[in-house]
């Protein structure tokens, strides 16, 4: 089919309503001279005349946009190509009236021109013009303050489109600005929400109640709420929320970022921040409107002592915000991600009167979310949906954006549909932003528990603490059982308490923070506690989460034990056990389905956050940390006997040319007192030992090359040492 190239529009025909094409299509689709034609465009479709182009030549297309969808306010979009398909014959009759609203270029305008002036411009610029329901027509051709006229309703009903004469009655229902109007049609354009029902009820309720009654408090003698103040981490979707929700309530929305604001000379700053509040005001003279500060910690950070240009920018918005009165309809929306960094005084009722906590999705959050991003990608019904949600711990709506996209991108390269496998292999790849630059270790290669050999006591221990509460709170629930705080893995260096933590966080399916002594310690005072502190509220910004403190003896230690009472390690212990504690209260606000305000107050503890920690050195640990209450399960990993060693030679060789001759039973009788990590090296050197003997050509490992690795090997454990971990903690 022969395609037809989109050419910018003539000159002369700018404001005329024509559509220029060659006079073979114009026979081909029955239309004369004039005659109207809906024309399908990608994003919208606009309403024409037909006239043949001057110089006769087919395969081209001049459109003059002056009747279209609101979507193509903004223009064509350029090199574009159509078919014939896409042009059909509108039939047009001449209406009887026709119902619209005025969109004028300034407040000014509208507030002081005279009604029945802007029906009577409006009435001589439409005759002669083909209009459609719900069509925008551009007026701009005639250089006046009027600049558009939306259609809403024509008459007669049945007709789609129509013809305005002289006759034809005109009915005004409303005059906006452009701003406005705009404004509205962006809003429109929101991505659907997933996750945020109750939020975004809440945030409503508070949005509404100050924009439509106003009247109503002022009746029952109480002020109106000025602010709100979204907090939640990066990527929650603070910012897409309050867009739909100033468009379900009806508001128009004045958007402020950084770097508009702050300027480089003195003054400047707060100048611009006052022109954004009187924006604002004269928004919300045409309606209700909601001023949004996004980011609002780097433009109003907390105050220092200096003359800073934020000390006065702070002192400029306090100012704006107190001078409100009540017949400023308009309410303020701020967002952050660091609520602590903003200046106290902001904080305070008067100002940003209310805070709405927006935390990292949960397992159904994450399911809605992602059902809502699935929905327009091409995906295979084999997709488990609640299966990716229990795998994305700690995801946030934009980290499953990019892993859906991420996925998309894997089904794109093979030219299929989305799959499972490709989803897997975006999970390699798009991890959660809570963890990105965290403290420690967040990369957990997944460990299998058929993946250890032995310790089945152990292993089961450890479900019982860790994977149980997590993957089955329901039970724990029905049963009146209380998770427990923390665990404590003691034992032999060596014997797998490090790969078991690996384990229960993989089953688990959990964030996984692994932190030692080396990524705490710092030579300046206080930094290691701050630290400290600031794991675990990652720990919880991405719960649950399973929190690892590798080698805690030399993290923690003793009171006991340390000679000076204020030294590093006194001070991280401090620290360790008010987090563990959840030292204070926090009053949550959350909405049900019966939209009744319920104020919980929630622990600041460690709800979704399990405490890990392994030492083989438990007596050089605090005993303050071993009560119940924090390090509530210890667990002692002991070393391998008999059957745990002959289960580790089975998972070690299993992936290695063993000749049928290996008498495995044989080697775990030799190996007493050898750990799991002798074990395994056993494995490597005798592999070593076979291509050492056979110049590289060996392709299996014999029963000598085992045994001579034994001779040559000794055990890393001793009787003495193993009893000493029996005596005091059995």
């Amino acid at each position: 089919m022969e395609s037809l190239r989109l050419l910018s529009v003539d000159p002369s025909d700018r404001g005329s309503q024509r559509c220029r094409l060659g006079p073979g299509l114009m026979s081909s689709l029955g239309l004369r001279l004039g005659s109207p034609l809906l024309v399908s465009l990608p994003g919208g479709s606009c309403l024409c005349t037909t006239w043949p182009r001057p110089d006769l030549a087919e395969g081209f297309l001049q459109i003059d946009l002056k009747c279209f969808t609101p979507s193509l306010i903004s223009g064509l979009p350029a090199h574009l190509s159509l078919d014939k398909t896409q042009l059909s014959p509108a039939p047009c009759t001449k209406l009887k009236s026709v119902k619209v609203t005025v969109v004028v270029r300034s407040l000014d305008f509208k507030k002081n021109t005279n009604f029945s002036l802007v029906h009577e411009l409006v009435k001589d610029m439409l005759t002669g013009v083909y209009v459609h329901k719900e069509f925008v027509i551009n007026l701009e051709e005639f250089n006046t303050d009027i600049r558009y006229v939306a259609v809403h309703g024509i008459c007669p009903e049945s007709a789609a489109a129509g013809v305005i004469t002289s006759k034809t009655g005109l009915e005004i229902t409303e005059v906006q600005t452009v701003q406005h109007y705009k404004s509205q049609m962006q809003d429109q354009h929101t991505p659907p929400l997933g996750g945020l029902d109750e939020v975004s009820a809440s945030l409503r309720e508070m949005l509404q109640l100050p924009l439509l009654y106003p009247n109503t408090l002022i009746s029952l003698g109480v002020s109106c709420p000025r602010g709100v103040l979204l907090v939640g981490p990066p990527g929650v979707g603070k910012t897409v929320l309050v867009r739909r929700v100033v468009m379900e309530v009806g508001a128009s929305l004045v958007v402020v970022r950084g770097p508009e604001v702050v300027g480089s000379r003195p003054g400047e700053s707060e100048e611009t921040l006052r022109a954004v509040f009187e924006r604002a005001r004269s928004a919300a003279e045409e309606g209700p409107c909601v001023l949004f500060l996004d980011e609002l910690d780097s433009l109003f950070p907390r105050r220092s002592g200096s003359s800073a240009p934020e000390n006065r920018l702070v002192a400029q918005l306090l100012t704006l915000m107190d001078g409100m009165s009540r017949s400023d309809r308009f309410l303020i929306v701020g967002a952050t991600n660091r609520p602590d960094s903003l200046d106290p005084a902001l904080r305070r009722p008067g100002r940003f009167d209310r805070e709405v906590i927006i935390g990292a999705p949960t397992l159904l959050q994450r399911k809605a979310i992602l059902s809502v991003l699935c929905e327009r990608m091409p995906v295979r019904p084999t997709v488990n949906i609640a299966e990716l949600a229990q795998i994305t711990t700690g995801y946030v709506g934009a980290d499953l954006s990019a892993l859906c996209r991420e996925a998309a991108m894997h089904a794109l390269r093979e030219n299929q549909v989305v799959d499972m496998k490709h989803f897997q292999e975006a999970l390699k790849l798009v991890g959660p932003s809570c963890l990105r630059g965290s403290l420690g270790r967040t990369e957990l290669s997944p460990v299998l528990w058929e993946q250890i050999g032995g310790l089945e006591e152990v292993k089961t221990k450890l479900r019982q603490s860790i994977e149980w509460p997590m993957r089955h709170p329901e039970a724990f629930v029905r049963l009146g059982l209380c998770r427990q705080r923390g665990v404590l893995l003691y034992g032999p260096p060596g014997c797998a308490k490090t790969t078991l933590v690996k384990a229960a966080a993989t089953s688990s399916r959990c964030a996984f923070l692994s932190v030692s002594g080396a990524d705490l310690y710092s030579p300046y005072v206080g930094d290691s506690e701050k630290a400290l502190a600031q794991l675990f509220r990652q720990a919880r910004a991405c719960a649950p989460c399973v929190l690892f403190l590798d080698e805690i003896d030399s993290l923690i230690g003793s009171r006991s034990d340390v000679g000076t009472p204020n030294s590093v390690q006194t001070r991280l212990l401090s620290v360790l056990l008010n987090e563990m504690d959840g030292i204070g209260l926090k009053t949550v606000e959350r909405r049900g389905a019966d939209k009744v305000l319920q104020l919980d107050c929630q622990e600041v503890c460690n709800k979704d956050v399990m405490v890990v920690a392994a030492t083989n050195r438990p007596s050089c640990i605090d005993s303050a940390l071993l009560r119940p209450g924090r390090l509530d399960h210890i667990i002692y990993v002991p070393p391998p006997d008999l059957q745990a060693r002959l289960a580790i030679l089975k998972v070690c060789t299993k992936s290695m040319p063993v000749d049928s001759h290996v008498c495995l039973e044989e080697l775990a009788t030799k190996t007493k007192l050898y750990s799991g990590a002798d074990l395994e090296n056993l494995c490597k050197e005798a592999a070593l030992l076979a291509l050492l003997e056979e110049n590289m050509e060996a392709s299996s490992i014999q029963q000598t090359h085992f045994l001579r690795s034994i001779t040559k090997m000794s055990p890393s454990l001793t009787a003495q040492q193993i009893s000493s971990y029996l005596i005091p903690h059995q």
